[in-house]
């Protein structure tokens, strides 16, 4: 069994960052993906694909990984720079125009 644990980073399509403050826990696929000849749908007998563990601390994570004997790769979250705005640089005299 291999496994990840990361930090999600926020969705792109929304500003706040709701579900990025736990670690995850995630099943790296044991075999590959098959068609269905009839639907057309996408199907695997591997039902660890569909597990998905959150833990408050990157600690935790490691700690459960560990207690049950599974290979895990961690990866670090990137810092995101925080810029300060200001409503009211919209309407600067000064603006720089792009």
């Amino acid at each position: 069994m291999k496994a990840r644990i990361y930090k999600p980073a926020r969705s792109a399509t929304q500003q706040g960052k709701a579900k990025t403050h736990q670690w995850v826990l995630e099943f790296a696929p044991a075999q590959a993906k098959r068609r269905d000849p009839l639907m057309g749908w996408t199907s695997s007998g591997d039902t660890r694909q569909q597990v998905r563990l959150r833990f408050p601390t990157r600690e935790a994570a490691i700690a459960y990984a560990e207690k049950y004997g599974i290979d895990y790769a961690l990866k670090e979250p990137q810092p995101q720079p925080f810029r300060p705005k200001s409503y009211a640089e919209n309407f600067a005299y000064k603006k720089v125009l792009p």
